[in-house]
């Protein structure tokens, strides 16, 4: 039995203009008989061995139904040289005839020679095919042509205009998660906020009416909203090929350098203040929200000691055998950074505390003002944000001017280069990752925007609330206290609160 093989990607048969059943065609006039049997990949890549028509007509020469194999050409079979002589080694191990279409290779060491070369430079023609068209994407998105439907929930793109265009429908839900995030109400967190809209049948983007929180949490994370959206950001290549190869073996995506990034124009949804006020709430989130534990604490999650800066987590001790609600900031589990100072305070008398400031506020809400205001220009406490900051600062300056020394030693020993740029690259991506952690850590800062955000929320939470703060229950006293306090610090002779 004669079997046929024939492959066409879609990029292939855009190029050439043949398609697979030219191939066929062309291959029976060569088998000359109608005792065949045709194997067929379509819209498939050569990069890759596995491929389902491929990989059937392998096993049937294994099993020896195939004595003979008609191909167009070696680029067929494949576009990587070692793939090619594989098959080769293959078919000739078990006496199989391979036969191109175009070109006749002899068995013999100039043959052999020359069948390399061609698959060597099919290969090499594939990369160039590839490297054109990445340049081409590049320099179309440096035009401000938005290259593809990036599916990004409250916007469509205008294939017309390529460009990203508001879907107004979808934008008054992206406003509505914000709203619902930022501002005190019935729905907490980003769990909550995906039920909502679950239980309201709101369409997600691939039209689901299930929303799930990690969806909601992207939103919130996505910069387009503010207008800051970049292409040519991730390196996709070898991912096309994913659904064929195995779990172990599939490419993920990498993020490109940042000077490689192509910035685009578009629409804004949501404002600055509203979106940074977003960003610190998600960064102490999984603090703030975590799951229950057996007993409940007003202010879990919220603090931490002021002198070893550990967080200090609800329990319950024993004092001459009655049980007493505390925090502490002792660290007993392994992996722990720091065991902690063993700062100790009674849950009754710091919950007492702040919360009849929080009542205070809610009262006269234009304290809150003055009493930010108080702690923000207070210079003789430093917060752990503070602290890590001025930590990343000197780290980066350590950075840049290890950076400088090993340009200058670049220029004395050229035999090290690849040693040194790759050492440079490290230090370049370690310099970015704290950089963009440093620019986080800043916008948690108590600055004016802060304080103008902390006014006006706790305006909303006043006016929410009713100011009927003595009557609410114990979960809507953890919200709104969660809604209001950032952090808490707790020293041996004050407490001091931090706002959003």
């Amino acid at each position: 039995m004669i079997g046929i093989y024939a492959r066409v990607s879609t990029e292939e048969q855009a190029k050439h203009g043949f398609s697979l059943q030219d191939q066929v065609s062309e291959c029976r006039k060569k088998a000359m008989t109608t005792e065949v049997m045709e194997y067929i990949d379509e819209g498939i890549s050569g990069e890759f061995l596995d491929r389902p028509a491929l990989g059937k007509l392998r096993e049937d020469v294994r099993n020896g139904f195939i004595k003979k194999v008609i191909c167009l050409d070696p680029d067929r079979l494949s576009r990587k040289l070692m793939n090619q002589l594989l098959i080769t080694d293959e078919f000739d191990k078990r006496n199989v005839d391979l036969v191109f279409i175009n070109g006749d290779y002899a068995k013999t060491p100039e043959g052999n020679l020359f069948y390399s070369m061609r698959g060597a430079i099919s290969e090499f023609e594939k990369a160039k095919i590839n490297e054109r068209m990445s340049r081409g994407r590049r320099a179309k998105a440096k035009q401000g042509r938005v290259l593809r439907d990036f599916q990004i929930y409250g916007y469509d793109y205008d294939k017309q205009t390529e460009q990203i265009i508001v879907n107004e429908a979808e934008e008054r839900v992206v406003k509505l998660i914000f709203h619902m995030f930022t501002t005190p109400n019935e729905i907490q967190g980003i769990n909550g906020i995906a039920k909502y809209l679950t239980e309201r049948g709101i369409p997600t983007k691939k039209g689901s009416n299930i929303w799930h929180r990690q969806v909601v949490r992207q939103i919130l994370l996505n910069k387009a909203y503010i207008g800051e959206f970049y292409q040519n950001r991730w390196n996709t290549e070898g991912m096309l090929a994913n659904r064929h190869r195995g779990s172990r073996d599939r490419i993920s995506a990498r993020i490109r350098p940042k000077e490689e990034w192509i910035r685009m124009n578009c629409p804004r949804i949501i404002e600055d203040d509203t979106f940074s006020h977003a960003q610190r709430l998600l960064d102490e989130s999984r603090r703030r929200w975590a799951k229950q534990s057996k007993n409940q604490y007003l202010l879990s999650g919220l603090l931490r000691c002021g002198e070893c800066h550990n967080t200090m987590t609800g329990r319950v001790s024993k004092n001459w055998g009655k049980k007493v609600a505390e925090y502490t900031d002792k660290k007993n589990y392994s992996g722990a950074k720091h065991s902690g100072c063993g700062r100790k305070v009674k849950c009754e008398e710091l919950d007492q505390q702040v919360w009849e400031q929080i009542v205070a506020w809610l009262n006269q809400p234009d304290e809150i003002s003055a009493a930010a205001e108080q702690l923000a220009g207070d210079e003789m406490f430093k917060s752990f944000d503070e602290v890590e900051i001025e930590r990343m600062e000197k780290e980066i300056t350590k950075i840049k001017s290890g950076r400088k020394r090993l340009f200058k030693l670049l220029n004395e020993e050229p035999d090290l280069e690849e040693e040194i740029r790759a050492e440079i690259r490290e230090l370049k991506q370690k310099e970015e990752h704290l950089t963009e952690k440093l620019a986080m850590l800043k916008g948690k800062q108590l600055d004016q925007i802060g304080l103008k955000n902390s006014f006006e929320l706790i305006k909303q939470a006043s006016e929410y609330y009713l100011k009927e703060a003595e009557n609410l229950a114990f979960e809507d006293k953890k919200e709104l206290t969660r809604q209001i306090v950032r952090e808490i610090l707790v020293y041996e002779d004050r407490v001091e609160i931090y706002l959003f």
